[in-house]
């Protein structure tokens, strides 16, 4: 959406006053993230072990020596939400945070986004769903990872967004100013 004021072409936000309250609000947001991460990994680590408890049971037929050893055991695989999860789909979420923040910068400092189309990025509440969906995508994919027993690219898939997610931000700011007159 663009318009004309006095011959000067405009961006919808061009004139948008920004609020010195947004790096204390995106703070707030990360600190109430990371929070709820630890509080969910307390919640994990509470509950019952069922082969402590299975354990105790008695078993119909002996197994054999080799089986039973400790080391000879596979190590089962860690809780989908445990807290590294956490961590990491809480950083993929404030990066997303950041991306919208950094490209509603962008465009009030006359550039263009390139990636993603005007009707979709000139939308507030569309590209904040984008964003959201961006952040659902990733922690979907990991999950899908960690069924498949894949779990150090269940890891990698959140390291990777968080690391490109990064790269567009730094590029965003790192843009110089394009408007008139400036």
């Amino acid at each position: 959406m663009t318009g004309q004021i006095h011959g000067e072409t405009l961006h919808y936000n061009a004139r948008m006053q920004t609020s010195r309250g947004g790096l204390g609000r995106l703070a707030l947001v990360a600190i109430i993230s990371l929070s709820i991460a630890a509080h969910a990994a307390d919640q994990s680590a509470e509950r019952p072990n069922v082969s402590q408890e299975s354990a105790s049971l008695p078993l119909a037929d002996p197994i054999s020596p080799a089986i039973t050893q400790p080391e000879n055991l596979a190590k089962p695989p860690h809780p989908f939400w445990d807290r590294t999860n956490l961590m990491l789909f809480s950083g993929v979420a404030i990066f997303r945070g950041l991306d919208y923040a950094s490209t509603r910068n962008m465009q009030a400092r006359g550039r263009e986004e390139v990636l993603l189309p005007d009707d979709v990025v000139n939308n507030s509440a569309g590209f904040a769903s984008l964003e959201l969906a961006g952040t659902a995508a990733s922690a979907g994919l990991s999950y899908w990872m960690h069924r498949a027993g894949h779990h150090k690219l269940e890891r990698w898939v959140s390291i990777v967004h968080i690391g490109v997610t990064g790269f567009g931000i730094v590029r965003n700011y790192s843009l110089p100013t394009n408007r008139a007159g400036r």
